[in-house]
């Protein structure tokens, strides 16, 4: 839920259409997995707020994979640097980080 606004902004900024995947696809109103425009044969990028392990990205990869979709990578605003973008390279998907944890600590520690 941390990247819904994320990825609205860069949707709304960018002007590239925004799709938004739950966790599980619920049982009433659309049924889907992804809501938004369609997304077979589309490349994807994932946004996350937080990435730790890349676990939470690994799974939506290959459920949008299952429905068509070519995830190209991953976008985040903290990578905790825990192991996240090595195992995401497994998955053929690169993360790009706008801040890593590391850094956010030593900018705590200076101030």
């Amino acid at each position: 839920m941390g990247g819904i606004p994320v990825v609205t902004a860069l949707s709304r900024e960018t002007g590239i259409p925004a799709v938004f995947v739950r966790k599980q696809a619920k049982d009433y109103g659309t049924a889907k997995l992804a809501e938004g425009p369609g997304i077979e044969g589309k490349r994807l990028m994932i946004v996350e707020d937080v990435a730790t392990s890349g676990g939470q990205i690994k799974l939506s990869a290959k459920d949008l994979r299952d429905r068509g979709a070519i995830v190209v990578g991953a976008v985040c605003v903290v990578d905790r640097c825990e192991g996240a973008k090595e195992a995401l390279v497994e998955e053929q998907i690169s993360l790009i980080s706008l801040l890593l944890g590391p850094e956010m600590m030593s900018f705590a520690v200076a101030s």
